[in-house]
């Protein structure tokens, strides 16, 4: 724009310099030229629409579709807009049979409350410990009397004709012990197993130690399952830190992501609320996680404070670590809301980085 104004000067002021006998007649008479008619200054509507048009190829230039590979999932339409989730923070002994009967009463207490979703702990069957997990472990595949706790929440699903996101227990498959979440339909069928991804390693002087690698076996699939209440993200505890895996369910289309999670009394304190409302924020959906409920006689001590987030990092409902029941209000229609007012799905430079699912792309 500066060098055609330049040259537009220029040849007017040419022009005025030759002689012309009607110039003075012309100066007396005639309006002088506005800066607008001898540059031809663009009105404000064209300006408008050179922005929009700038804008417009800007944001092609930084090609948004491009930062998710293979492309975002449009976020599908959920089969319902509103239903209440109940996070059940429950306290959790050394008797198995006692944690499956109290876990049994805490979801029909939520349900009666109006949940359509329920959420249990991560390992709400044993003593979180490398040494209770190959004692209360569980063939979940074979079911029966082989996976007690879970031929529970099968039952219960479908009797209350509910959605169960049940928590974690420790699975054996072969001479390996996983960290396993099953997700049950309303109709009392395993809809979606989740192995935990990344296992809990760390070693804060002085505060705790904890190496989970030595019983058990990593994940290797990132779970996102479709239910009666939407496409819902599955992850555990430690699995909350990796930025990448909420990324990649978002970009699957997700509408929530559920953690159950164990966070312990030094971590809990300074991440455990950071962490989950980071993940909302950063992918504009909704996030539940649920803690059992603290014991401090236990080997190890549970932070407690399961919550649901929203899609704008807001605490919608939490508690402390006592066992409790948390009913609360989920309402999709919010997601478009968010994203319309911070559309950061057209806003990401896809030529400068990229997520790629591998998952997805070898499926191809």
């Amino acid at each position: 724009m500066k060098s055609a104004v330049s040259s537009s000067l220029f040849f007017h002021s040419k022009n005025l310099l030759k002689p012309n006998p009607l110039s003075r007649l012309e100066s007396l008479f005639l309006p002088k030229p506005s800066l607008r008619s001898i540059v031809k200054l663009p009105s404000s509507s064209t300006t408008s629409g050179l922005r929009s048009i700038s804008s417009s190829s800007m944001a092609s230039s930084f090609k948004p579709e491009q930062a998710r590979v293979p492309s975002a999932l449009p976020l599908p339409a959920p089969p319902l807009t509103k239903f209440n989730i109940g996070l059940c923070q429950l306290s959790v002994t050394a008797d198995k049979s006692r944690n499956i009967s109290h876990a049994k009463k805490a979801i029909e207490e939520a349900a009666s409350k109006g949940a359509k979703l329920v959420l249990l702990p991560e390992i709400w069957n044993s003593p979180y410990s490398n040494d209770s997990f190959p004692v209360y472990a569980e063939e979940i595949d074979a079911g029966g009397d082989a996976s007690p706790s879970t031929a529970m929440l099968s039952e219960v699903s479908k009797r209350l004709e509910i959605t169960i996101i049940g928590g974690s227990i420790p699975e054996r498959v072969g001479d390996r012990l996983y960290n396993t979440c099953c997700v049950f339909g309303s109709d009392g069928e395993l809809k979606a197993k989740h192995r935990k991804i990344h296992l809990f390693d760390i070693d804060i002087p002085g505060k705790i130690t904890f190496m989970e690698s030595k019983t058990l076996t990593a994940g290797e699939t990132p779970t996102i399952v479709d239910t009666d209440v939407g496409r819902i993200g599955i992850g555990i505890c430690y699995d909350i830190r990796f930025q990448e895996l909420a990324m990649i369910y978002a970009a699957r289309g997700a509408h929530l992501l559920c953690y159950p999670g164990a966070f312990n009394m030094t971590t809990g304190p300074l991440h455990w609320e950071l962490l989950q409302r980071a993940r909302a924020t950063d992918n504009q959906l909704y996030v539940a996680t649920c803690s059992p409920a603290r014991d401090s006689g236990a080997g190890y001590t549970a932070w407690g404070h399961s919550t649901l987030i929203g899609p704008f990092g807001e605490v919608l409902a939490t508690t402390e670590h006592e066992e409790a029941i948390i009913i609360a209000e989920i309402d999709y229609s919010i997601l478009e809301q968010r994203r319309t007012s911070l559309p950061l799905n057209k806003q990401r430079r896809g030529d400068l980085y990229q997520l790629v699912d591998v998952q997805r792309l070898n499926s191809k």
